[in-house]
């Protein structure tokens, strides 16, 4: 537990060490697009505000995770990191979609397009090197957490869109193809739809308590059935409270021998050990029942 703790607060001094760089890009990012007239550099700010929104989320998971449940919130609030991508879902798909009708207009006509190219060239530049820094600093905490691997990923992505806004400031400071700034403000909303899309999908599937991707029920049905004692399962359900954070539960049907031999507190913790150790559910709860009371049970439910 105290390696945890130890973790947990060294991931949240690199997140507070590099929010602040990337906010501090975003804003350089967004001024410059609108003084040079560069659809890429608000391209890539959209795609770095959304970077900046999954770091916050990072960092407001790490305190979530400490946060113990109460009565009311009896899984504490672990969900709140799911509405936060949500939101962030759908500021990037606005991003995405504005960009794309921008670009494609200045393709269409490019003499609407006046795009100041070497103070364009000068904030990307300003942007890759952020990004680099950032990802420094978050590299050492990247292999040990999936949430801050998320938050890497997040700005080498941005990073990416650096480059392709510097590609395009050289192109046009050195053959006047004023056109390049909205190919690669495309490329990079071409990039944000998927990611926004992928992104909504996985928070449906959180808020609709589906089975978490990867999740094959029959099988956690086969191997309940496999452990010595059962009889029969039914009443399966297992969902996600938030990224991660697998919950199960179900009826097991058990012979009448484990009840007459106290073998009760063992089979649960067979049946727990199981779903951990095969199905990373964080947290299970099964109903033991003999078969008499399972032939009262409603089947609609499997």
């Amino acid at each position: 537990m105290a390696h945890d703790h130890a973790h947990g607060a060294a991931d949240r001094s690199r997140l507070l060490i590099v929010i602040p760089i990337v906010a501090v890009v975003l804003v350089a990012q967004s001024i410059g697009g609108l003084v040079t007239g560069s659809l890429s550099l608000l391209a890539d700010a959209g795609h770095l505000f959304s970077d900046l929104t999954g770091l916050v989320i990072a960092l407001v998971a790490i305190g979530i995770a400490r946060r113990p449940a109460t009565d009311r919130h009896t899984f504490g609030y672990q969900r709140t990191e799911i509405l936060a991508a949500l939101l962030n879902g759908l500021i990037l798909t606005v991003v995405a979609v504005s960009v794309g009708i921008e670009g494609v207009r200045r393709l269409v006509e490019p003499g609407t397009a006046d795009v100041a190219a070497l103070p364009m060239l000068l904030v990307a530049v300003v942007g890759l090197v952020a990004n680099v820094v950032s990802l420094l600093i978050l590299r050492g905490s990247a292999k040990g957490s999936l949430n801050m691997r998320g938050a890497y990923l997040e700005v080498l992505g941005d990073a990416f869109g650096s480059i392709g806004v510097i590609v395009a400031a050289i192109v046009i400071a050195t053959t006047g193809f004023v056109q390049a700034d909205a190919i690669v403000s495309l490329l990079i909303a071409a990039g944000i739809l998927p990611r926004a899309a992928l992104l909504i999908r996985d928070v449906w599937r959180v808020l609709n308590e589906s089975a978490p991707l990867g999740t094959d029920v029959e099988v956690i049905r086969d191997h309940i059935r496999g452990t010595p004692g059962v009889v029969g399962v039914h009443d399966v359900h297992v969902w996600a409270i938030t990224s991660g954070r697998h919950v199960f539960s179900a009826h097991v049907v058990v012979d009448a021998v484990v009840f007459r031999q106290d073998g009760a507190g063992r089979l649960l913790d067979d049946l727990g050990e199981c779903l951990t150790a095969h199905f990373d559910v964080e947290h299970s709860t099964f109903q033991l029942e003999p078969a008499a009371h399972a032939a009262h049970e409603d089947q609609h439910h499997r």
